[in-house]
């Protein structure tokens, strides 16, 4: 029985990471979406073959297309993996409104948006699947949504990305709960500094002190097949991130006198 999964962010970073090495496991039929046609192509003809879908997902129709080629092409689907995104910073006197609302719509509106169009077909593949729905069973249908650490903790000059990665980890806890009775699991994976296009992460792996809290997408993607197929509610990457989200509610203020340097660098639109 073919496994369907379709990942969002597709052609770089931790989108292509999970789509490899979903690649290795038997019987995976990929779905890869991301705005850059071109390397999503060659990233299918490198693991032998997937449905490449090239479009912008904050676009109306995009939820629509991205189903009906689901439906075209598969007509199951096993796995979907809300992943892209992106970061503009700057602080909100500097930015406004204007950057809060960017980031809504793709980090936020976006996956809910796609996860709404191919909600009935997630529902009629663990139908079809019967007892193989259950967790822990062989491919159950999941949903997993990719936010970040700073859907715990937000730094300064990051608050309009933290707010949408709030939103989105929010929005998880409903909707797993929501979904159960109906087979489908939804798990959220939180990573930390992950180097990607977006945060190249040069300033924190040129340093010894520092590089430790840099992972690579490949440790993303296992995360993403523990919370997704594994079952998991949550995992933080690495995974002692954890930590700091227990101290945000344990002793918050000392949190945020921590975090008032700020962040790193700036970061551009990585949707991949």
């Amino acid at each position: 029985m073919a496994f369907v999964a379709v990942i969002t962010g597709a052609s770089s970073g931790i989108g292509e990471a999970t789509a490899r090495r979903l690649a290795r496991e038997p019987d995976t039929r990929l779905v890869l979406v991301a705005r850059r046609r071109d390397r999503l192509e060659r990233l299918a003809a490198e693991l032998g073959g997937a449905t490449v879908i090239a479009l912008d997902l904050t676009e109306a129709e995009a939820p629509q297309r991205v189903l009906e080629a689901v439906e075209r092409e598969h007509g199951e689907l096993h796995l979907l993996v809300n992943n892209a995104g992106a970061r503009w910073r700057g602080t909100f006197a500097e930015t406004g409104w204007g950057n809060v609302e960017r980031h809504m719509r793709l980090n936020f509106e976006a996956p809910v948006r796609l996860t709404e169009a191919l909600l009935p077909l997630l529902r009629a593949t663990a139908t079809a699947a019967g007892p193989r729905a259950e967790l822990g069973k062989e491919h159950p249908v999941s949903i997993v949504n990719v936010a970040s650490t700073a859907a715990r903790v937000s730094r300064p000059n990051s608050g309009a990305y933290s707010a949408s990665k709030f939103a989105l980890a929010g929005w998880s806890d409903a909707l797993a709960n929501e979904e159960l009775a109906h087979g489908i699991h939804v798990g959220l994976v939180l990573p930390g500094f992950a180097r990607t296009e977006g945060f190249p992460a040069a300033e924190l792996t040129g340093s010894r002190v520092t590089s430790w809290l840099v992972t690579e997408p490949g440790a993303v993607a296992e995360a993403i097949l523990d919370a997704g197929p594994g079952g998991r509610a949550e995992r933080y990457v690495p995974r002692f991130y954890g930590i700091f989200a227990a101290l945000r509610i344990l002793v918050p203020g000392l949190v945020r006198r921590a975090t008032r340097g700020g962040a790193f660098t700036t970061a551009t639109r990585d949707d991949s």
